[in-house]
Protein backbone atom coordinates (compact mmCIF):
# COMPACT_ATOMS: atom_id res chain seq x y z
CA UNK A 1 0.00 0.00 0.00
CA UNK A 2 1.76 3.48 -0.78
CA UNK A 3 1.51 6.21 1.16
CA UNK A 4 2.33 8.62 -1.32
CA UNK A 5 0.20 10.82 -2.63
CA UNK A 6 0.14 14.37 -4.76
CA UNK A 7 -0.99 17.93 -3.96
CA UNK A 8 -0.42 21.39 -5.46
CA UNK A 9 2.33 23.69 -3.48
CA UNK A 10 0.12 26.69 -3.61
CA UNK A 11 -2.44 28.50 -5.08
CA UNK A 12 -2.37 28.73 -9.06
CA UNK A 13 -4.93 30.37 -11.69
CA UNK A 14 -5.69 29.40 -15.23
CA UNK A 15 -8.23 31.49 -17.95
CA UNK A 16 -10.01 30.04 -20.86
CA UNK A 17 -12.35 32.22 -23.15
CA UNK A 18 -14.41 30.99 -25.28
CA UNK A 19 -16.87 33.53 -27.46
CA UNK A 20 -17.12 36.44 -25.42
CA UNK A 21 -17.26 33.80 -22.15
CA UNK A 22 -14.45 34.51 -19.34
CA UNK A 23 -13.42 31.09 -17.35
CA UNK A 24 -11.23 31.99 -14.62
CA UNK A 25 -10.27 28.84 -12.89
CA UNK A 26 -8.96 29.18 -9.47
CA UNK A 27 -6.69 25.98 -7.97
CA UNK A 28 -6.13 25.57 -4.10
CA UNK A 29 -4.30 22.72 -1.61
CA UNK A 30 -6.88 22.10 0.86
CA UNK A 31 -6.77 19.82 4.13
CA UNK A 32 -10.44 19.15 4.07
CA UNK A 33 -13.94 20.13 3.20
CA UNK A 34 -13.87 23.22 5.53
CA UNK A 35 -10.53 25.15 4.01
CA UNK A 36 -12.10 24.35 0.43
CA UNK A 37 -15.82 25.84 1.36
CA UNK A 38 -13.94 28.96 2.62
CA UNK A 39 -11.91 29.51 -0.38
CA UNK A 40 -15.26 29.19 -2.28
CA UNK A 41 -17.18 31.77 -0.57
CA UNK A 42 -14.07 34.47 -0.65
CA UNK A 43 -14.18 33.37 -4.51
CA UNK A 44 -18.72 34.24 -4.00
CA UNK A 45 -17.82 37.38 -3.08
CA UNK A 46 -15.07 38.67 -4.35
CA UNK A 47 -16.18 37.98 -8.10
CA UNK A 48 -20.06 38.04 -7.00
CA UNK A 49 -20.85 39.88 -10.35
CA UNK A 50 -19.95 36.69 -12.10
CA UNK A 51 -22.83 34.33 -13.61
CA UNK A 52 -21.41 31.24 -12.10
CA UNK A 53 -18.96 29.93 -9.77
CA UNK A 54 -18.29 26.45 -10.06
CA UNK A 55 -16.21 23.65 -8.68
CA UNK A 56 -14.62 20.01 -7.99
CA UNK A 57 -12.28 18.98 -5.40
CA UNK A 58 -10.73 15.34 -3.79
CA UNK A 59 -9.44 15.54 -0.41
CA UNK A 60 -8.11 12.28 1.47
CA UNK A 61 -6.22 9.15 1.00
CA UNK A 62 -7.32 8.38 -2.95
CA UNK A 63 -9.58 11.32 -3.23
CA UNK A 64 -12.10 8.88 -0.86
CA UNK A 65 -13.96 13.02 -0.54
CA UNK A 66 -14.70 14.27 -3.51
CA UNK A 67 -17.89 17.01 -4.80
CA UNK A 68 -18.63 18.40 -7.85
CA UNK A 69 -20.97 21.45 -8.19
CA UNK A 70 -22.43 23.14 -11.06
CA UNK A 71 -23.92 26.27 -9.84
CA UNK A 72 -26.70 26.52 -12.31
CA UNK A 73 -25.04 25.62 -15.40
CA UNK A 74 -26.62 22.41 -16.92
CA UNK A 75 -26.00 19.19 -14.97
CA UNK A 76 -22.74 17.71 -15.59
CA UNK A 77 -21.13 20.66 -17.83
CA UNK A 78 -18.71 22.00 -14.88
CA UNK A 79 -18.16 19.79 -11.79
CA UNK A 80 -17.62 16.70 -13.88
CA UNK A 81 -14.94 18.27 -16.40
CA UNK A 82 -13.07 20.31 -13.42
CA UNK A 83 -12.87 16.97 -11.16
CA UNK A 84 -11.97 14.92 -14.16
CA UNK A 85 -8.83 16.87 -14.62
CA UNK A 86 -8.02 16.52 -10.89
CA UNK A 87 -8.31 13.08 -11.63
CA UNK A 88 -5.94 12.62 -15.32
CA UNK A 89 -3.69 14.98 -12.74
CA UNK A 90 -3.50 12.29 -9.68
CA UNK A 91 -4.04 15.15 -7.54
CA UNK A 92 -5.99 14.81 -3.81
CA UNK A 93 -6.32 17.49 -1.20
CA UNK A 94 -6.89 20.18 -4.09
CA UNK A 95 -9.81 22.32 -4.89
CA UNK A 96 -10.83 23.88 -8.55
CA UNK A 97 -13.10 26.68 -8.48
CA UNK A 98 -13.97 28.35 -11.73
CA UNK A 99 -15.42 31.50 -12.18
CA UNK A 100 -17.75 32.38 -15.47
CA UNK A 101 -18.55 35.37 -16.97
CA UNK A 102 -21.09 35.38 -19.19
CA UNK A 103 -20.07 36.53 -22.96
CA UNK A 104 -23.94 36.66 -24.34
CA UNK A 105 -23.57 33.96 -26.62
CA UNK A 106 -24.73 30.20 -25.48
CA UNK A 107 -22.05 27.61 -25.52
CA UNK A 108 -23.92 24.34 -25.31
CA UNK A 109 -23.03 21.22 -23.62
CA UNK A 110 -19.85 20.93 -25.18
CA UNK A 111 -18.49 24.08 -25.20
CA UNK A 112 -19.44 24.39 -21.39
CA UNK A 113 -17.55 20.84 -20.85
CA UNK A 114 -14.78 21.85 -23.20
CA UNK A 115 -14.28 25.48 -21.65
CA UNK A 116 -14.64 24.44 -17.89
CA UNK A 117 -11.86 21.40 -18.76
CA UNK A 118 -9.20 23.88 -20.15
CA UNK A 119 -9.62 26.93 -17.46
CA UNK A 120 -9.00 24.01 -15.27
CA UNK A 121 -5.93 22.69 -16.93
CA UNK A 122 -4.48 26.04 -17.16
CA UNK A 123 -4.59 26.76 -13.66
CA UNK A 124 -3.43 22.93 -12.76
CA UNK A 125 -0.52 23.47 -15.62
CA UNK A 126 0.33 26.96 -13.22
CA UNK A 127 0.70 24.74 -10.02
CA UNK A 128 3.41 23.39 -9.39
CA UNK A 129 2.77 19.49 -8.00
CA UNK A 130 4.36 17.80 -5.42
CA UNK A 131 4.51 14.49 -3.34
CA UNK A 132 3.90 14.22 -0.34
CA UNK A 133 3.19 11.46 2.40
CA UNK A 134 0.16 10.52 4.27
CA UNK A 135 1.48 10.32 7.92
CA UNK A 136 -0.43 9.26 11.30
CA UNK A 137 0.52 10.73 14.97
CA UNK A 138 1.96 7.83 17.50
CA UNK A 139 2.26 8.47 21.11
CA UNK A 140 4.43 6.96 23.56
CA UNK A 141 5.10 6.64 27.26
CA UNK A 142 7.96 5.38 28.80
CA UNK A 143 10.50 5.68 31.89
CA UNK A 144 14.03 7.91 31.70
CA UNK A 145 15.67 4.95 31.42
CA UNK A 146 14.67 4.38 27.80
CA UNK A 147 14.61 7.50 27.05
CA UNK A 148 18.41 6.89 24.44
CA UNK A 149 16.21 3.91 23.18
CA UNK A 150 13.38 5.92 22.05
CA UNK A 151 15.30 8.63 20.43
CA UNK A 152 17.42 5.60 18.57
CA UNK A 153 13.99 4.44 17.00
CA UNK A 154 12.95 8.15 16.13
CA UNK A 155 16.66 8.87 14.57
CA UNK A 156 16.62 5.68 12.97
CA UNK A 157 13.22 5.82 11.86
CA UNK A 158 13.39 9.55 10.90
CA UNK A 159 10.20 10.77 12.85
CA UNK A 160 8.87 13.93 13.19
CA UNK A 161 8.45 15.08 16.79
CA UNK A 162 4.96 17.17 16.99
CA UNK A 163 4.52 17.24 20.80
CA UNK A 164 6.57 16.07 23.48
CA UNK A 165 6.10 15.86 27.85
CA UNK A 166 8.53 15.51 30.42
CA UNK A 167 6.79 15.51 33.60
CA UNK A 168 5.95 12.89 35.48
CA UNK A 169 6.42 10.53 32.90
CA UNK A 170 8.30 10.95 29.66
CA UNK A 171 5.80 11.42 26.76
CA UNK A 172 6.65 11.94 23.09
CA UNK A 173 3.82 12.28 20.11
CA UNK A 174 5.13 11.96 17.05
CA UNK A 175 4.27 11.31 12.97
CA UNK A 176 5.06 8.55 11.71
CA UNK A 177 5.10 7.62 7.49
CA UNK A 178 1.71 5.07 7.70
CA UNK A 179 3.91 2.28 5.57
CA UNK A 180 5.85 2.30 8.71
CA UNK A 181 3.38 2.83 11.37
CA UNK A 182 3.13 -0.83 12.37
CA UNK A 183 7.04 -1.69 12.50
CA UNK A 184 7.55 1.59 14.42
CA UNK A 185 4.66 0.97 16.97
CA UNK A 186 5.53 -2.84 17.65
CA UNK A 187 9.39 -0.85 18.66
CA UNK A 188 8.23 1.79 20.85
CA UNK A 189 5.94 -0.99 22.49
CA UNK A 190 9.06 -2.44 23.76
CA UNK A 191 9.83 0.57 25.81
CA UNK A 192 6.02 0.86 27.19
CA UNK A 193 2.75 -0.49 27.64
CA UNK A 194 0.83 2.66 27.20
CA UNK A 195 1.16 2.51 23.57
Amino acid sequence: MSDVYYTIEAAAEGICKSKGSKFIAFAYPVSGELAAQQHIAHLRKEYHDARHVCYAYRIGKQGIVYRSFDDGEPSGTAGKPILGQLLSADLTNVLVAVVRYFGGVLLGTSGLIEAYKTATAAALANARKVEQIWMQPLSVTFAAANMSKVMQIVKNENLQIIAQNFESRYTLTMNVRESRFEHVQQQLSKMSDEL
